[in-house]
């Protein structure tokens, strides 16, 4: 659901923060199995310090074991003072037990009077092709991106999908993970700890979230000296709130928070529906 809330993350090496989602591009496999659709779907407010500086919109739909997500954003409240960029992502892929298994990932915004494009395919563990728009220049101190930081690696979209066994009481596990994300340019981890369990009401879902410590890891691509790497990977304020969707093997972040060097920066709905509404479809 974010370009890809932790893109915020992927950001480190050159910011700080987003939001993403995707879109099925890949046909789901045939046969006269039934398939179970979930949707999810909301606007989402994103503040620095209390001050909406963007707001996001994501579309999710899980369709048996393939997913797939659209994101964007743009400019909302204060921010519109500073900023005319907005951009987009989109991601599908499949589920596969406790993991994801992205098979495409594209991405376009323009801010700062640059444009940033991304277009990712994957298959067999591995990203099989790559469009990358800008590159970086040749610098010496930069941790170079080899083959094997792109295998076994998940989107920044495409991690937002958290699954987790089928057992009851299994819930708290969700945090129980490293998330390994490439985003084009840099590869970086998530490390998820379980902080706490949660009720929220209103905005479009009641019901419990599972709040989860977040921690920030570059592996490759970024520049160790560079303060903003070094500001995020000894970040310690970092939180993500997921809540279950559909019948509750998948997990998709509710709300985000990360302090900045300008104050905590809060990613959180604003309209959702994630009412766990699902249907059956015949293949």
């Amino acid at each position: 659901m974010f370009k890809d809330v932790f893109a915020k993350g992927r950001r480190a090496g050159r910011a700080t923060a987003a939001v993403a989602a995707g879109l099925l591009l890949c046909s789901l496999p045939a046969g006269p199995a039934a398939a179970e659709t979930t949707r999810l779907g909301g606007v989402y407010d994103i503040s620095v310090s209390g001050l909406t500086i963007a707001r996001g919109s994501l579309s999710l739909v899980v369709q048996g074991n393939a997913y797939s997500a659209k994101a964007g954003m743009e400019p909302a409240g204060i921010g519109t003072l500073f900023s005319s960029g907005k951009g987009g992502a989109e991601a599908s892929g499949w589920l596969s037990g406790k993991s994801v298994r992205p098979a495409r990932y594209k991405m376009a915004s323009r801010a700062a009077d640059r444009d940033f494009f991304v277009d990712l395919e994957q298959g067999s563990g591995k990203v099989r092709s790559m469009r990358v728009t800008p590159k970086f220049k040749p610098n010496a101190e930069r941790i170079k991106v080899t083959k094997k930081h792109t295998r076994g690696v998940v989107d920044p979209l495409s991690a937002i999908l958290m699954p987790i066994s089928a057992r009851r009481g299994d819930e708290k596990s969700v945090c129980a993970r490293k998330i390994p994300v490439f985003d084009g340019w840099t590869r970086f981890d998530i490390q998820l700890s379980y902080k706490e369990t949660r009720e929220v009401s209103g905005k479009g879902y009641d019901g419990q979230v599972i709040v989860c410590s977040a921690r920030w890891i570059p592996v490759a691509g970024h520049r160790p000296s560079v303060a903003s790497v070094k500001y995020m990977a000894e970040n310690r304020k970092m939180e993500a709130w997921l809540a279950p969707l559909g019948a509750g093997n998948v997990y998709v972040p509710y709300r985000i928070e990360m302090g900045t060097k300008s104050g905590t920066l809060v990613v959180e709905p604003r309209k959702l529906d994630l009412s766990g509404a699902r249907d059956q479809a015949t293949r």
